[in-house]
């Protein structure tokens, strides 16, 4: 016999993927998930996430990058993913790269470029979003500033 009022494990578990930053909630920094995201707060920084929905109460300021896009709040920034949906409460203040499908629905707000891509395959894995550098590397590819002696200039 099924547990109604608990529902069913498999349903549990996919809700348990989903994050929600709420509308009493700022933050700060680089969010990175494998899983889904909902918005109704104020982020600052790039967001990383397999899907991503802004709900009209949500800000994002930086840049996005997810294979599902839902905006029905403010974005400032660049959203590139496969498919995105700027709803008619949504806007967005940044250039807009898509893979396979685009939706504006009719009052939606675009301030910047739209372009399509040719990345048919998605580059957001859970491994890539939570790979660390190693240190040769990181320092290997940094480009140190040039350290000039000024008085030995004068």
């Amino acid at each position: 016999m099924k547990n109604i009022m608990f529902g069913d494990k498999k349903k549990k578990l996919t809700d348990s993927e989903r994050s929600l930053i709420s509308e009493t909630v700022s933050i700060e920094g680089t969010i990175n998930s494998s899983g889904a995201i909902d918005v109704a707060g104020l982020v600052k920084g790039p967001v990383y996430s397999k899907e991503i929905i802004i709900r009209e109460t949500g800000s994002i300021t930086g840049t996005l990058e997810a294979d599902h896009v839902e905006i029905h709040g403010h974005l400032d920034g660049k959203v590139s993913g496969q498919d995105i949906v700027i709803g008619s409460t949504g806007t967005v203040k940044g250039d807009i790269e898509f893979g396979n499908n685009l939706k504006t629905e009719n009052g939606a707000d675009i301030d910047g470029y739209i372009k399509k891509t040719n990345k048919s395959k998605s580059t957001l894995t859970g491994d890539f979003l939570f790979k660390k550098k190693d240190k040769k590397e990181s320092l290997e590819t940094e480009e140190k500033p040039e350290v000039v002696n000024k008085e030995a200039l004068v």
